[in-house]
């Protein structure tokens, strides 16, 4: 029986979610195998390789988004990168638009607030 779930986002931009994984502690390998329950496993143009028994792969849909399966069983995934991904895909988020504003010329600061999300203001460099 497979444990994978996908979760369809907005992941366009592989090299923002390469630094944010950097960040995060964990790789993004490309043509890899993602790990799941038992000998579930998932080959993959792009795999998160988490520290513990599961991984995350990226699925490519027709429309050049990628969608995020993992095998949810028992929080192991949920413990590094958060519910649903939340944690993943804000640090994504941090790298997506801090990639684009200083593309187009803007500084950028960031915030960690107590809540543990993150403030970015952005103005002229």
């Amino acid at each position: 029986m497979s444990h994978f779930t996908e979760i369809r986002t907005q992941v366009r931009d592989i090299e923002a979610l390469r630094d944010a994984c950097a960040e995060m502690g964990i790789e993004l390998l490309n043509n890899a195998v993602a790990r799941g329950y038992g000998s579930n496993r998932l080959e993959r143009e792009h795999v998160i390789r988490l520290r513990g028994p599961y991984d995350i792969a990226l699925n490519r849909n027709g429309d050049g988004h990628f969608a995020l399966t993992t095998d949810w069983w028992k929080g192991h995934v949920e413990k590094e990168v958060g519910k649903d991904f939340g944690r993943l895909l804000q640090m994504y988020g941090v790298h997506k638009a801090t990639g684009e504003a200083r593309r187009r010329g803007h500084a950028v600061r960031r915030k960690q607030l107590k809540d543990g999300s993150i403030r970015l203001s952005i103005g002229a460099a």
